[in-house]
């Protein structure tokens, strides 16, 4: 029964490649994904049984996969060296992706700084109000990005109290405000379960031991729940980065990336846009592939 689910699965995952090549041979390279996913599935299950019941939710699970990666692998077709030295030469471009790194990262930095005193309070405490909390936290997933622009400009506008102080009406502030707002819900949740794991024991033993509340946070809950940190800081710099609606409605210029993209499409279709958005995608990718593989250094002392 094994080999024969084994051997129907690697039918599948043929049947599979060839589709996809027939389908879309200027994609040759996407083969890549559903070979890898296959082989990876054939050598897992060498001490498990292999059912149909987990041969048909693989299938299923791929189908998703190529939904996903069919449009960024096309989109990275165009990203060859002629492309990406034209979109270099353009100043505009290179200047609202670097700005939107940038922003992103104080848009992290600054939601970490808040976000870990919350997000500790949230894992250890039981009070009235903390699930009121925890839903505030997690509006901004929920609300259409535009009016969380229209949101943040009431409050940040030129006539506001907040706005009166710093301008944040197309400025960097704006910026990272937006970011900020979209990005939090993600950076607080990966904190919150992060600290939840910690056992508080280990807090009450260091605090017998003479510690602080806050030497014990640093000391202990801090180091053990330094992937969950580092994961939560990853995703929200991945959703500040891709953030679009609400940093036009509050900032429009300076353009980060996103907004750039958006009006070279308008202005030039998918001929002057594409590069742009080749490049970012490639940027995207890159750091993403290069943060998650250095997370993966401490999930075994995280998991010990």
């Amino acid at each position: 029964m094994k080999k024969n689910a084994s051997f129907l699965l690697g039918m599948v995952y043929l049947v599979a490649l060839g589709a996809l090549l027939i389908a879309f041979i200027e994609l040759w390279y996407l083969l890549i994904i559903p070979g890898l996913v296959g082989a990876y599935l054939l050598a897992g299950r060498k001490k498990e049984r292999t059912d149909r019941f987990f041969i048909a939710f693989a299938i299923a699970g791929m189908l998703l996969v190529f939904f996903v990666a069919l449009p960024v692998a096309n989109m990275l077709r165009y990203s060859t060296p002629e492309t990406i030295g034209r979109t270099f030469a353009d100043g505009a471009a290179v200047s609202s992706i670097v700005l939107s790194m940038g922003a992103a990262f104080y848009a992290v930095l600054l939601s970490l700084l808040l976000g870990i005193p919350l997000a500790y309070v949230l894992a250890r405490r039981d009070f009235a109000g903390k699930g009121l909390i925890e839903a505030v936290v997690d509006i901004p997933v929920v609300v259409p990005h535009t009016v969380a622009g229209i949101a943040l400009l009431m409050v940040l506008g030129r006539g506001s109290i907040l706005g009166s102080t710093i301008n944040f009406v197309d400025a960097m502030p704006g910026i990272v405000a937006a970011m900020i707002f979209v990005s939090a819900p993600f950076i607080v949740n990966y904190l919150r379960e992060g600290f939840e794991a910690v056992d508080p024991r280990m807090e009450f033993v260091a605090r017998g031991l003479g510690a602080s509340g806050f030497d014990a946070f640093r000391t202990v809950t801090l180091p053990i729940s330094i992937r969950s940190i580092f994961m939560g800081a990853v995703m929200g710099w991945a959703r500040a980065i891709s953030e679009f609606g609400a940093v036009v409605i509050i900032a429009y210029y300076p353009m980060i990336a996103p907004t750039y993209i958006y009006a070279a499409f308008n202005s030039g279709g998918l001929a002057t846009s594409r590069p742009v958005a080749s490049l970012l995608l490639l940027i995207c990718i890159g750091v993403f592939v290069a943060l998650r593989l250095l997370s993966g250094r401490w999930k075994r002392y995280a998991r010990d």
